[in-house]
């Protein structure tokens, strides 16, 4: 394999990068692959597309080749790395609208799947959670970019604040508790 080339001042200058570059899909190192597939195609809804024996497989929304892909190439039968180490801090899955968030939260009740935590952060609501082989895994949908808050100055200013996920249910299913 050929080493990249160093860039150059020059090359440097063409920061950012385009902004319609979008990450692809995440590919996750797991301990056991059933049980990461009945997670995500069972408790989270993705369609499994493809498997190669019983070391890998993959999951997308909408008949895409795969958002998510697992394997046990370097990883069957290990434990989660341990906290205060480096690695994945979670992956983030993003829903077209609020619906489709509260619709993905049902699933996650009616699986009995423990949610971590939820939040308002202003330009997103998100779900945390753990998969089985304790990745974090935010279930998020971004907010209009027009309510988005700001400083006086006009820089972005996210925040963290609790997610009621009654109302996320009643406002969005018509649930009722």
């Amino acid at each position: 394999m050929t080493p990249a080339p160093t860039p150059t001042p020059k090359a440097a200058a063409r920061l950012p990068v385009n902004s319609q570059v979008r990450i692809g899909h995440v590919h996750l190192k797991v301990a056991n692959l059933e049980r990461a597939i009945a997670f995500y195609r069972d408790r989270l809804g993705f369609q499994l597309t493809q498997r190669f024996g019983r070391s890998a497989a993959f999951l997308s929304a909408g008949g895409y080749h795969h958002h998510i892909g697992l394997n046990t190439w370097e990883s069957a039968g290990g434990a989660p790395p341990p906290p205060g180490t480096t690695g994945l801090y979670h992956l983030a899955i993003l829903y077209p609208t609020r619906a489709e968030l509260a619709d993905a939260l049902q699933r996650l009740i009616a699986a009995e799947t423990p949610v971590e935590g939820a939040a308002d952060h202003g330009v997103s609501e998100a779900i945390y959670l753990r998969d089985p082989d304790s990745n974090g895994v935010e279930l998020y949908w971004d907010k209009p970019q027009a309510q988005w808050p700001h400083t006086a100055d006009g820089n972005l200013a996210m925040f963290t604040r609790p997610l009621d996920l009654e109302a996320l249910l009643n406002e969005s299913m018509g649930v009722t508790f």
